[in-house]
């Protein structure tokens, strides 16, 4: 069966809104309602039953081989800082550094470095003890330290890889994943600064919040027990898998433009260390050692810390598979280039696309992460054939990124984490967190023009 232009779009349209349907309405696992849905989707498009089952492995297989272990390790990294209480060590020392009246940039420095390797919600259960201590201690709103530390792990999820909807969708892209973490830092940074921070301390005053009697003590009970690590040490494991990957994008740059020959066996070691999942997974075995071998902290405990770090992100590893297996659905049976084409018909801008599309996604169904793998999904094909350099594209990636974030409400897990830490009720939290998340979309969709125009 073959379906004109309209008719893919159509069979296209009726799937983002069956998708969003089951889950809004019904209340379907975001993972089972993307596999239903991409099989339907390839019916509908008229693709034989017994080809039905390899193409909908192929995009699954094809997502989660890449995505598992760049998720999988920064986990664990982010879960072996937490453990060996270099977490609090990164935020008092950020205090000391910065004094008590820049407190909330102290705050918000360490949740942005936190940021990098561990997930949203890992982060506030990670931070929030600290800064409940901070705000008993100093005073003042709590409001004042809690806004800006979410709002920098809210940028660096959407932005940084290794998060997975960044990830994902770079996967998708088919472009290199170390390009996408320096063209996103370009944003993410003065997004933090301006909208996590700045406007933080703004929106911080507007609320009367008293300090929550939630989230204990984070000093006992912790697998990695022991004198808790240096500064420097965490910082040194923050920092690593960043100049790992940064050492990939620099050399295959340089290789490309003929200033390093192709062949140079260290050209090629910095390469093979500088992926993203061999960087992480270096970058886990350091910390293994440095955490936990050098305190002499028992291997039982870190193979604990390795158990939950895989287990806690097996769920967004299979949504990301998930999401991407409706996209070689989308791709596969021509609706992505019936959405290119059309694009191109209606005029509007590519990185404008990208932005509205994850936007929308993200405001009807709630995850960032669906909302950005999705939107790269619907895109893949029109990005293929607009002729973008390196950059262009990863901006593309990070537009969706910037269109994830917009409006954080209540279908929207984020929403209710924070709402419960900082025990406010739905009307409050809508005012505080939604408008505040709305704020880091637009800011961070508008240095990501910026940048675009530019280059």
């Amino acid at each position: 069966m073959t379906l004109t232009t309209g008719g893919l779009l159509g069979v296209a349209l009726a799937a983002i809104a069956v998708l969003l349907f089951l889950i809004i309405v019904f209340k379907v696992n975001a993972t089972v309602a993307l596999i239903l849905v991409s099989a339907l989707t390839a019916i509908a498009t008229g693709v034989p039953v017994n080809e039905l089952f390899d193409m909908l492995l192929t995009g699954f297989s094809g997502t989660v081989g890449k995505l598992a272990l760049i998720i999988g390790f920064g986990a664990i990294i982010g879960r072996m800082l937490e453990q060996s209480g270099g977490a609090e060590v990164l935020a008092q020392t950020l205090l000391r550094w910065f004094g008590e009246k820049r407190a909330p940039l102290a705050l918000s420095v360490a949740s942005l470095l936190f940021g990098f390797p561990i997930f949203f919600d890992a982060g506030l259960i990670v931070m929030f003890p600290i800064i409940f201590s901070v705000a008993r201690r100093l005073g003042g709103p709590v409001l004042l330290y809690a806004l800006p530390a979410a709002g920098a792990f809210q940028v660096m999820h959407g932005l940084m890889p290794p998060h997975p909807g960044p990830v994902a969708a770079a996967t998708t892209m088919n472009i290199n994943i170390g390009t996408v973490l320096l063209v996103g830092l370009i944003v993410a940074i003065p997004t933090w600064y301006l909208a996590g921070y700045r406007f933080a301390l703004w929106l911080s005053k507007r609320f009367d919040v008293p300090i929550p009697n939630v989230l204990g003590s984070k000093e006992s009970g912790r697998e990695l027990p022991g004198k808790e690590p240096g500064f420097a040490t965490v910082l040194f494991i923050l920092m690593l898998p960043i100049l790992l990957i940064t050492g990939n994008t620099v050399t295959s740059t340089l290789q490309s433009a003929g200033i390093i020959p192709e062949q140079a066996p260290w050209a090629s070691a910095l390469k093979f260390f500088g992926e993203t999942a061999v960087a992480l997974f270096v970058t886990a075995l350091v910390a293994s050692i440095i955490l936990g071998y050098v305190r002499k902290v028992p291997w039982k405990n870190i193979d604990k810390i390795n158990d939950a770090g895989f287990k806690s992100v097996a769920a967004i590893v299979m949504v990301a598979g998930a999401g991407g297996m409706f996209g070689s659905v989308l791709r596969e049976t021509g609706i992505g280039t019936a959405l290119a084409n059309t694009l191109a018909d209606l005029g509007i801008p590519l990185l404008l696309a990208a932005y509205l599309i994850s936007l929308a996604l993200r405001v009807a169904q709630g995850s960032a992460t669906v909302a950005i793998q999705t939107t790269a999904a619907l895109l893949a094909a029109t990005v293929a054939g607009a002729g973008l350099n390196d950059i262009q594209t990863a901006l593309v990636v990070v537009a969706m990124g910037a269109g994830s974030f917009f409006a954080s409400h209540v279908n929207d897990s984020g929403f209710w984490l924070v709402g419960g830490f900082l025990q406010v009720d739905t009307k409050t939290n809508l005012k505080m967190w939604t408008t505040f998340t709305s704020v880091i979309s637009l800011v961070s969709f508008g240095f990501c023009t910026l940048v675009y125009v530019i280059v």
